[in-house]
């Protein structure tokens, strides 16, 4: 009903309508009878507008009445102007009631004084004409994560018109020359022309010192009196969301659109969006190919930093330690850029002494993977290299889990989920190699002749996961990877026939489709061998606790399935010819029997025994008593031989012939040694 009505201004009699407001009226708060002023305020802009209302503003720079007001011009608003309009309403009796009145009110947050809105005339860049364009660019760019791209493309369909322009005393300036007289802006191809000639010799700062005779080109200059420079500056989204102009479109060595932009979440509405209105406008295509946000960097307690705090942790810190090396020390490049790749930034992550601890422990153990792979290959060529064909399968098993690992990573690389690849690292180049693979290896590596077919096939094996890894970490810790190639202890050759002197003259490592075609049920199944292991592990600890063995050499392990394929695979492993994939050498045992029946007199002299089940292979019973034979000297594995050889009695076969293979120093080289 109140729209239908109609009142008197108080001040100057003009006639006026009441107006419905929008959502911003409550009836929870105020009267619900609200002043609306299209002039000074974004929603009662809204509401003018809707309602026709006129747009009047009669504040100017100062914060001082304009002529607009009548009898109040040059008043300050906030200050005498306030105090004359309750005085003049008071007076003309049209004031009921003044009393203090509590409410929020905006107020600027560097100075702490209360800003005032006004409507002001301002430069606009109109989205309407390329806002399909752009809408459609976005579903062509990679976004990570992939609810970003949600999030622009809501900002994009709504958005009004953008308003470029700012009244700041610093920026870059928007060149438009304004008449003196009738205020008309000046702008065209010839003005803006001259004006980038002069901004590209002299910087955009020319436009502020400069006379405005010399900014106009030749055509204006004679009436240069009649015009003045203007003195808005461009909105600094409008300014670095044209980088991509000056930067990845003009320098050489650079691709437009560029491959990534990488900047907060709180960008989608900033960089990310302005850069991609400029470039649709001006280009037709988005300005980037992929664009990844991060959360925010909280401290350990997920507590934002703050100095005050003291809660900061400091970047060069972390690299270069601080005073106190104890509760700082100097972790180093490759630590930092560690725990970068370790969280999930697409939210916030947390950093801290305690976090960075465990990321220094992680990087030791990572480096001690590689220093073993770097010791194991000392004596080590390329041209020793084993045929693949010709591998043991537990070798094969390893480069198809290698391959894996690295197809793994590239994919985390390609889709920047870092936090994939440390994961990925930390199981298998920690924990898979150092847990299994390189523990089984030791016997080939230190017991095995020196050039010894498993041997070399180990060594084989080590030298293709020392030159898969440190390509693998190279992005992540530069400094680890060149640290490992400078102290390779082998040549490595690139496909032009050159050497490689640095770990970055690397390419990431092909496809290696003969490592990926190991049959399916040998994978599965060595795979339950390693699962196997674990148990085997347990009931041998149990032995150990028990005072029935010391190491695990000085075990037998029983086994005992009724699947007939599991029987098959077993007694194959068991009975393997080639050493590295017998299951005694997979056990880290002297000897394992597979037994073709389980009576209760034989589970009744086992002492220590258990159970595995799988799927795959039915239940296997496990069972361990102390080894067979006597201990070998020098590999300590329990065999039947040992006493065997007079020169050498106190050695199993196996070491004997590694000992009478060893080529026999010259008395002067003895000698030598001696001395």
């Amino acid at each position: 009903m109140l729209g239908a009505f109609r009142y008197l201004h108080p001040v100057n009699g003009n006639e006026c309508s009441v107006v419905i407001g929008g959502d911003y009226i409550t009836t929870e708060s105020g009267t619900g009878l609200v002043h609306t002023a299209p002039g000074h305020g974004q929603e009662d802009y809204l509401t003018g507008l809707k309602y026709g209302l006129p747009i009047v503003s009669p504040v100017d720079d100062e914060g001082n009445f304009t002529a607009e007001a009548g009898q109040f011009s040059g008043l300050s608003v906030l200050g005498a102007g306030n105090a004359a309009v309750v005085k003049y309403l008071d007076e003309h009796v049209s004031l009921i009631l003044e009393e203090p009145y509590k409410h929020k009110y905006p107020y600027d947050w560097r100075s702490k004084e209360p800003t005032i809105f006004r409507a002001t005339e301002q430069w606009f860049a109109s989205v309407d004409g390329f806002r399909d364009a752009a809408l459609d660019a976005i579903k062509r760019v990679t976004w990570v994560p992939s609810q970003g791209e949600n999030r622009i493309v809501n900002m994009i369909s709504g958005r009004s018109d953008w308003c470029i322009s700012r009244q700041r005393t610093w920026g870059v300036p928007i060149p438009v020359f304004y008449h003196v007289d009738t205020q008309e802006p000046l702008i065209t191809e010839k003005t803006i022309e001259h004006i980038k000639g002069i901004v590209s010799e002299k910087g955009s700062d020319a436009w502020w010192y400069m006379p405005t005779e010399e900014l106009l080109p030749e055509k204006y200059r004679d009436k240069a009196s009649e015009y003045r420079k203007g003195t808005d500056t461009m909105d600094v989204w409008f300014d670095s969301g044209s980088s991509w102009a000056a930067v990845s479109a003009k320098r050489d060595g650079l691709n437009f659109p560029a491959d990534v932009y990488l900047e907060g979440s709180d960008q989608h509405r900033g960089w990310f969006q302005s850069s991609l209105l400029t470039s649709i406008a001006t280009t037709g295509k988005a300005p980037y190919s992929s664009v990844i946000t991060h959360g925010f960097v909280l401290d350990e307690e997920g507590f934002k930093m703050s100095k005050s705090v003291g809660n900061v942790v400091d970047p060069e810190k972390v690299i270069v330690g601080g005073k106190n090396s104890k509760e700082e020390p100097p972790y180093g490049a490759d630590v930092l850029r560690l725990w970068v790749s370790s969280v999930d930034y697409t939210g916030d992550v947390l950093i801290g002494s305690q976090i960075l601890r465990q990321m220094s422990d992680m990087y030791r153990k990572l480096r001690g993977t590689m220093r073993f792979l770097l010791a194991n290959l000392h004596d080590w060529k390329p041209e020793n290299s084993v045929p693949y064909s010709d591998l043991p399968k537990i070798d094969q098993y390893a480069l198809f889990q290698l391959e894996n690992v690295v197809a793994s990573m590239k994919d985390g690389y390609d889709n920047y989920q870092f936090y994939k690849i440390y994961q990925t690292l930390q199981r298998f180049a920690i924990v898979g190699l150092s847990n299994f693979y390189f523990d089984v290896a030791k016997d080939r590596l230190y017991v095995g002749g020196r050039v010894s077919y498993t041997r070399k096939s180990c060594q084989t094996v080590l030298a293709a996961h020392l030159l898969y890894l440190v390509r693998a970490i190279a992005p992540i810790m530069p400094h680890l990877a060149e640290d490992i190639w400078q102290n390779l202890p082998f040549q490595h050759t690139l496909e032009d026939g050159s050497v490689a002197k640095f770990a970055f003259d690397l390419k990431w490592p092909d496809k290696n489709e003969e490592w990926r075609s190991v049959q399916k049920d040998d994978v599965d199944f060595l795979g339950v061998i390693l699962e196997l292991r674990s148990e085997v592990n347990k009931i041998l600890e149990s032995a150990r606790t028990g005072k029935l063995i010391g190491a695990s050499l000085d075990a037998k392990v029983y086994l005992h399935a009724e699947n007939p394929d599991t029987v098959s695979k077993l007694k194959e492993l068991a009975s393997a010819t080639n050493d590295a994939d017998a299951l005694h050498r997979l056990f880290i045992t002297s000897q394992v029997e597979i037994l073709p029946s389980l009576s209760e007199e034989t589970k009744l002299g086992v002492s220590y025994a258990g159970k595995f089940s799988d799927p795959r292979t039915g239940e296997i019973w496990i069972g361990a008593t102390r080894a067979d034979g006597v201990k070998c000297e020098r590999c300590w594995v329990y065999t039947k031989d040992v006493g065997s050889f007079l020169d050498h009695p106190t050695l199993c076969s196996r070491c004997h012939g590694v000992i009478d293979l060893q080529p026999q120093a010259s008395p002067a080289t003895a000698a030598a040694a001696v001395a």
